[in-house]
């Protein structure tokens, strides 16, 4: 254009600018910028309003502010770009430049009020949002599309899935931004089953899935750890053509890994064309659940091989293989590694890992150490691991003190109460352990329900302890009593120390061979065909009598059972777990 002598009005530069934001190259944008100084048009609204956002979509908002600061016209593009600038960042500027936008007297229009409120989401300012809300009402951008999408993800963020559904029910007309945003809602906060349900009502409008949709409903099928349904929506996600998008494919390998299928996960990240940090950390993380400790070392030094950084998350991985696998060892010299070669800061989930490795070892005295010595106070969830190893390895004079130290930070914390209440009943202390139980009644505090549950014909199968809920409840207890007369043939003695309460020993065994993983366990022997594998789902940590009962049932039925408990999975076979009993 320049060398033709034909000189850029004010047209051009904006096109121009618009065009460089979109594959955010700064370079050219200050290029750019020098020349549009030396002309008549720097004080050009339009232009003005094209480097702010040319500026703020390269990632540059110290340059996007001061051309709005110098700005002597400014119209609601102007505030509309700046404030979406500092939201696609994360920065609380947005709501504050939006709070001057309304005292300067400009109206908002539905841009302004869609970027504030993604703003509010992101910070997780509910306050701020259902303000923002009432505004959009009183400004008739209620039917808006877009900022009706807006609300959705800003409610949800806030945890408010109530409010989001109410949203999107509102909305005359729904678009892939507006199934996406709900169903990403209900996946976040745990409802998998009601985000498959809106999926399958999405799909009857005729909507199509894009690579995020498919991301979200394989996160509802990681929380609930429905294998089978991931493996249906994995076949959805190649007819379509998503499994070349490392979003889709990332969500591939969590659904596989947190369903208990991680060679499936493995396939998975092998077949990516590309990877980026978080298929790694995926994967390595995968591999650290799955107690396969030295494939999740191995990952992370072909990770540093193809020069991808590593981050706060790949340490937790591989700290996460080092405590499963009992490496205290590379563990210490992972942590000083990170903070040494790798710059990175530890977080207090960092220093948790480390306790876990030290209590999971026995080293108690270590953790207790490592604890003490820390840079910052330690939190209830630090002072709760080393709780937890002085439960399992019977030190009840620390447990008492990690106790004591927990319910400091943590009054009303009902976990630290039935840890130190276990460990006495551990050790045949009945009276404290009674004592402890009649301190949670007073306080009102109750213990976590332990449930167990199993994925059969695309349903899930929930149960408690001595739960005569389900339908199949004859045919379960009738497998119990078969498996119980078997597995006592083979040698099985049932551990009732696991059993927390003072009563005769018969009615201790009778009690264990009734717990919700037994009865999963169960349930799926007599609801699935022979040889097929089972996986079961708990909310709480696995206890040893059902550890080694499950041992006794996979190697009597030849089934492999895969057990997801709160910390880790578990694979039996033959006879064997492979934990190594060590978890």
């Amino acid at each position: 254009m320049y060398r033709e002598g034909i000189k850029p009005d004010q047209f051009s530069f904006s096109s121009i600018l618009k065009a460089i934001g979109s594959f955010s190259g700064l370079e050219q944008a200050k290029q750019l910028h020098a020349q549009i100084v030396r002309t008549e048009f720097e004080s050009n609204i339009s232009v003005g309003n094209a480097l702010i956002t040319c500026y703020a979509k390269c990632g540059c908002l110290d340059d996007a502010s001061q051309v709005f600061s110098k700005m002597d016209v400014r119209d609601v593009v102007s505030w509309s770009a700046i404030i979406s600038g500092h939201a696609q960042h994360g920065h609380a500027e947005a709501l504050q430049i939006f709070k001057q936008m309304q005292q300067a007297g400009v109206k908002p229009n539905e841009l302004t009020l869609s970027s504030v409120l993604s703003a509010s989401a992101g910070l997780a300012a509910l306050f701020e949002g259902m303000q923002l809300h009432a505004l959009v009402v009183a400004n008739g951008f209620d039917l808006n599309i877009g900022v009706g999408n807006a609300l959705v993800t800003m409610y949800a963020k806030c945890g408010k899935v109530e409010d989001a559904q109410q949203v999107f029910d509102n909305m005359t007309k729904h678009d892939l931004v507006s199934w996406t945003a709900i169903i990403t809602a209900y996946a976040q906060q745990g409802h998998g089953e009601e985000a498959f349900r809106i999926f399958s009502d999405m799909q009857s409008s005729g909507i199509k899935p894009n690579d995020f949709t498919f991301a979200s409903v394989l996160s509802s099928c990681a929380s609930l750890g429905a294998l089978e349904q991931g493996r249906q929506l994995h076949t959805y996600v190649i007819k379509t053509g998503f499994d070349v998008y490392v979003s889709a494919s990332n969500a591939l390998i969590t659904m596989y890994a947190k369903g208990g299928s991680i060679e499936d996960a493995k396939y998975v990240f092998d077949k990516m064309p590309s990877r980026d940090t978080f298929s790694w950390n995926a994967m390595i993380t995968g591999f650290a659940q799955h107690g396969c400790g030295d494939k999740s070392l191995q990952l992370f030094e072909q990770m540093q091989e193809a020069s991808i950084k590593a981050d706060g998350i790949t340490f937790l991985g591989v700290l996460t293989a080092c405590s499963h696998a009992g490496l205290v060892d590379e563990g210490w010299r992972l942590f000083d590694s990170m903070i040494c070669s790798y710059c990175l800061v530890p977080r207090v989930e960092h220093y948790a890992c480390m306790v876990d490795l030290f209590g999971r070892a026995g080293r108690l005295d270590d953790a207790e150490d490592f604890i003490n010595k820390m840079p910052f106070p330690p939190n209830a969830v630090l002072w709760g691991a080393l709780l937890g190893a002085c439960r399992i390895h019977g030190n009840i004079e620390l447990g008492r003190r990690a106790a004591e130290s927990f319910l400091a930070l943590e009054p009303q914390g009902a976990a630290a109460h039935i840890l130190l209440a276990n460990t006495y009943a551990a050790a045949g202390r009945w009276n404290d352990a009674a004592n402890l139980r009649k301190l949670m009644k007073d306080k009102g505090l109750k213990k976590q329900t332990g449930r167990s549950w199993i994925e059969v014909n695309n349903k899930v199968h929930t149960f408690v302890v001595e739960d005569k809920s389900h339908p199949q409840t004859t045919k379960i207890y009738a497998m119990l009593q078969r498996l119980a007369h078997q597995m006592e043939e083979a040698g099985y003695m049932p551990d009732t120390n696991f059993v927390l309460h003072d009563v005769e020993e018969e009615q201790k065994e009778q009690s264990l061979y009734y717990h919700s993983e037994k009865l999963a366990i169960a349930f799926g022997l007599v609801s699935t065909p022979d040889g097929r594998c089972i996986r079961i789902n708990k909310n709480l940590r696995v206890c040893g009598d059902c550890h080694t009962a499950t041992k006794f049932i996979s190697k009597i039925t030849r089934r492999e059972i895969i057990v997801r408990d709160a910390n880790r999975f578990h694979h039996f076979k033959g006879g064997l777990c492979s934990c190594g009993d060590y978890w």
